[in-house]
C-alpha cells in the first residue's frame, strides 16, 4: 500500500482536491491560494509525482486505488465525526466520484467537474474506444499527436487521419505527468464501471466549464446530473478551468458548496 501523498493549506472547513490527468496538482497553487483564505485546502496526489515520485515506475492506474487513498488521507486530516468537502477535476472527478460511491461515510458533499466517465453513456462503449484510439496514438506517434487526437475526441470532432510524431522512450514517459495520464490513466479511467445507483443525489453536484458547452464532458456532466437527480453547475473556463481562471473558480466552488 504506497504512502496517501498530499499538502495541507489554510485553516477552516476541509476541502479535498483531486487533481485530473496522472493526479499531478501543477497549476493548481492560485485556486488553493485562493481557498486557502476559506477552507483547510488538502490537496491529493495520488502518485506522489509531486512528492519526488516523478520519474519513477508507473503503474496502470484504477479509480479505486485513488479514492482508496483518499479515503486514507481524509481519515488522517479529519477528527473523528468530521466530514470534507470534495472536488474532483477530470481523471479526479470519476475517482471522487468512487470515494462518494463507496466511501460516503467522510463526505459532506462532492463536485465533480467534467469527470470523463464516458461509460455510463449510451454511446459509452464507441467512446470508450475512442479513447483507446487516443492511446495508440499516443504509443505511435507521441505526446502532440495524442494530445491533438484526445481533443477532437473531447470536442467530438473527427481526428487526423495520419498523425506525426514518434513515441516516447520509456525514461521520458516517466518524467511526463501528460504522458503518464496517457499512458496508464485515461483508458482506465475512461472504462471504468461507475454505478450511478450508488450516489447520493443530495451529496453530489456535477459541473462543466462554460467554454466546454457542446463538448462531450459538458454532456457527459449533465447526464451523469439527470440520471442521479443531482444538481448541474458551470464553472468559469473550459475543462482546466481551475487553472485558466483560479480566482473566479474558488467563487464559484463556494457557492456551489454553500461555503461563500
Amino acid at each position: 500500500m504506497t504512502e496517501p501523498y498530499h499538502d495541507v493549506r489554510g485553516a477552516g472547513p476541509v476541502l479535498l482536491i483531486m487533481p485530473g490527468g496522472a493526479g499531478h496538482p501543477m497549476g493548481l497553487e492560485p485556486l488553493v491560494e485562493a481557498l486557502a483564505a476559506r477552507c483547510t485546502v488538502v490537496t491529493y496526489d495520488p502518485l506522489g509525482l509531486a512528492h519526488g515520485r516523478l520519474g519513477l515506475p508507473v503503474a496502470d492506474q484504477r479509480a479505486e486505488e485513488w479514492s482508496d487513498g483518499a479515503r486514507r488521507v481524509l481519515d488522517e486530516v479529519l477528527a473523528e465525526g468530521e466530514t470534507a468537502h470534495v472536488l474532483g477535476t477530470s481523471s479526479g472527478g470519476i475517482a471522487a466520484l468512487d470515494l462518494l460511491a463507496r466511501h460516503p461515510e467522510r463526505l459532506r458533499h462532492v463536485i465533480a467537474h467534467e469527470p470523463p466517465c464516458v461509460s455510463v453513456l449510451p454511446d459509452g462503449a464507441e467512446l470508450q474506444a475512442k479513447f483507446r484510439e487516443v492511446y495508440g496514438t499516443y504509443r505511435a506517434a507521441g505526446l502532440q499527436a495524442a494530445g491533438a487526437h484526445l481533443g477532437a475526441v473531447l470536442a467530438e470532432r473527427t481526428p487526423e487521419a495520419s498523425p506525426q510524431g514518434r513515441p516516447l522512450s520509456r525514461e521520458e514517459e516517466l518524467t511526463h505527468p501528460m504522458a503518464l495520464f496517457l499512458g496508464h490513466v485515461l483508458r482506465q479511467f475512461t472504462s471504468h464501471p461507475l454505478d450511478l445507483t450508488a450516489l447520493p443525489a443530495a451529496r453530489l453536484t456535477l459541473a462543466a466549464g462554460s467554454e466546454s458547452r457542446g463538448q462531450l464532458l459538458y454532456r457527459t456532466a449533465e447526464f451523469v446530473a439527470d440520471r442521479t437527480g443531482s444538481d448541474f453547475v458551470e464553472f468559469p473556463g473550459g475543462h482546466v478551468g481551475a487553472v485558466q481562471h483560479p480566482a473566479a473558480f474558488a467563487a464559484a466552488l463556494m457557492k456551489a458548496f454553500r461555503l461563500g
